[in-house]
């Protein structure tokens, strides 16, 4: 059984169509990324999955339940985390504290007294920033943290409600390339080991194609196509209506890094 089913989600804004017929399906441990032009129906899709707008007709299934049109908070205890555009931390607090505060949330804890909350999850928090790479900034304020840093931090946050689906809106928004390939990798290696779905949206293509297991392509609120990346890589409608010569060339710089290949010989490559 797919771990998250998505079948004919519609929105209308006024006479505006920002998604029509959209369906698709993502297993556990997938990668799924969700491409297309600005205007596409890329965050209006993602938000109607995440509870953030309640579509008007279609369905969203989670693990064979029906969580369509529940809002955000309810989304988030079925086995729901997020991670959004530009970082949302606890900037005051240290590493641990924002993981902390995570886990007191899905715990249910968010009544306790202050004194008891300094120290409810304290390891468990660690184990989290362990798996992202970051135990050793654990008691650092999070303002004194580099931006791909700060990343990593708001990855821990949403794994700690322990999700059977993560929601990814462009993680690599505002990083450095390299920063961007490490986040990603060490995405896609969280997910695989702990069979956790990604769904995300990203307009950086080289992020895209090399680190996603499927894509669906966006254009005016229609799939018009998914598949693997070398499948969208080689669609000419494609082509023609988002990823052009740019997106092609990062195509061809992903599958080139996937095979060890050197990619400053993208440019030696012949038309796809």
């Amino acid at each position: 059984m797919s771990l998250l089913v998505v079948e004919n989600l519609q929105k209308h804004f006024g006479g505006v169509r920002a998604a029509k017929d959209v369906s698709f399906s993502l297993q556990a441990g997938e990668l799924l990324a969700i491409i297309g032009p600005n205007g596409a129906g890329k965050s209006t899709t993602f938000n109607m999955v995440g509870g953030q707008l309640k579509p008007d007709k279609g369905s969203v299934r989670l693990a064979g339940e029906d969580i369509t049109g529940l809002p955000p908070r309810l989304v988030w205890r079925k086995g729901v985390g997020r991670t959004f555009q530009i970082a949302q931390t606890f900037v005051s607090m240290s590493v641990v504290e924002n993981v902390q505060m995570a886990l007191i949330s899905s715990h249910g804890q968010t009544r306790a007294v202050v004194p008891r909350t300094a120290g409810l999850h304290r390891e468990a928090a660690r184990s989290f920033l362990d798996r992202v790479g970051m135990a050793d900034v654990a008691d650092k304020p999070v303002n004194e943290l580099a931006y791909g840093d700060v990343k990593r931090v708001e990855l821990a946050i949403a794994l700690a409600s322990d999700p059977k689906l993560l929601l990814m809106d462009e993680p690599t928004a505002g990083m450095a390339p390299r920063e961007r390939t490490a986040l990603m990798e060490l995405t896609a290696e969280i997910a695989r080991t702990h069979k956790i779905g990604v769904l995300f949206t990203e307009h950086d293509m080289d992020s895209v194609f090399a680190h996603s297991d499927r894509i669906l392509v966006l254009v005016r609120g229609e799939i018009i196509a998914s598949g693997t990346p070398d499948e969208v890589r080689g669609n000419a409608r494609v082509k023609q209506v988002y990823l052009g010569e740019h997106g092609v060339q990062a195509a061809l710089r992903a599958r080139k890094a996937k095979a060890g290949e050197n990619p400053s010989r993208e440019n030696q490559a012949g038309a796809i």
